[in-house]
């Protein structure tokens, strides 16, 4: 019955005109403007005996094409973003803008410290709006028909295995061909070089860029001068019992690195327990503060009651 009614222009929605949201082309000035970071799903290959499903954790130069770093990892979390996004910056420079989705991942408050830090704009595209971030989903089409189709799993024992075969094919065929965006006989990597004077280089940012992608997360110290991070029991300084204190961690290696206050100030090292060390270790005492003269016993109840008791019966 709808069919039929429409067919006869007697149904149709009655409303106001809907203006579509404008959308134009555009390309970055120059590279180093904006990169896109997204996350593809990846096949499943066979690590040490069991399936696993991957993950293509990427970031990508608008203007150039060029890929600033990609890598394949078993999860998405913000742990992988952030890894893939140091080594980018160690390759390719500080960027000016990137642009994500809106997945808690890259929502994640360490990652916005970190780009902060950095001066870094961190943009998050609008919900179903994957237009946005069309040269990279472009980039995810050309790893799937280029890279997995040819891929020899056979030959693919672990995810470093996985990750070095796609890194050989980046720097060494998809940067290197010319890409059609670019204009005749232009690579991704022959634009990207021709901005090399204006890309923002990490210079005396490249001896703290590890400070700069440690986790803080504040904890509770224990009564026992212990605190917890990551399924492990660290000591810290036993004067912080009761407190709370905030850790400055390695989240790749999963230690405590130190401790520190809310305001940033040192507060004493981070060791992993070892609970067989500590039954031998000497326990530090307060320190017992010299007195000038005997104490005065005071009354006491019991002696006044016993004098008062037999005295009374003699």
């Amino acid at each position: 019955m709808h069919r039929l009614l429409k067919v006869h222009g007697l149904s149709r929605i009655v409303g106001p005109a809907v203006v579509p949201q404008e959308k134009r082309s555009f390309v970055a000035e120059y590279a180093g403007s904006i990169w896109y970071g997204d996350v593809m799903h990846g096949p499943m290959f066979s690590f040490g005996g069991a399936r696993r499903k991957t993950y293509l954790v990427s970031l990508f130069d608008d203007a150039s094409r060029l890929v600033a770093h990609s890598a394949f990892c078993l999860s998405e979390t913000a742990l992988e973003i952030e890894g893939v996004l140091k080594q980018a910056l160690l390759r390719r420079g500080i960027p000016r803008m990137i642009v994500v989705d809106n997945g808690s991942a890259y929502r994640a408050a360490s990652l916005q410290t970190i780009c902060a830090d950095l001066d870094i704009r961190l943009v998050h595209c609008q919900p179903y709006q994957p237009t946005s971030k069309g040269k990279l989903e472009r980039w995810h089409r050309t790893v799937r028909d280029q890279f997995l189709a040819e891929l020899d799993a056979t030959h693919i024992r672990d995810l470093a295995d996985l990750n070095s075969r796609l890194w050989a094919w980046v720097e060494q065929v998809y940067h290197r061909e010319p890409h059609s965006s670019l204009g005749k006989d232009v690579s991704p990597l022959a634009r990207y070089q021709q901005d090399l004077p204006r890309i923002r280089a990490l210079g005396s940012l490249a001896p703290k860029l590890d400070e700069l992608f440690l986790h803080r997360v504040e904890r509770h110290v224990r009564r026992d001068g212990t605190v917890s991070y990551d399924g492990r029991v660290f000591e810290v300084p036993y004067e912080l019992s009761g407190q709370r204190v905030v850790l400055v961690v390695d989240p790749h290696a999963g230690t405590v690195l130190r401790v520190q206050n809310s305001a940033g100030q040192p507060l004493g090292a981070a060791t992993p327990l070892d609970a067989v060390a500590n039954s031998r270790r000497r326990r530090s005492k307060p320190p017992i503060e010299p007195t000038t003269a005997a104490p005065v016993p005071g009354p006491n109840l019991i002696e006044l009651t016993h004098q008062h008791h037999y005295r009374q019966e003699g």
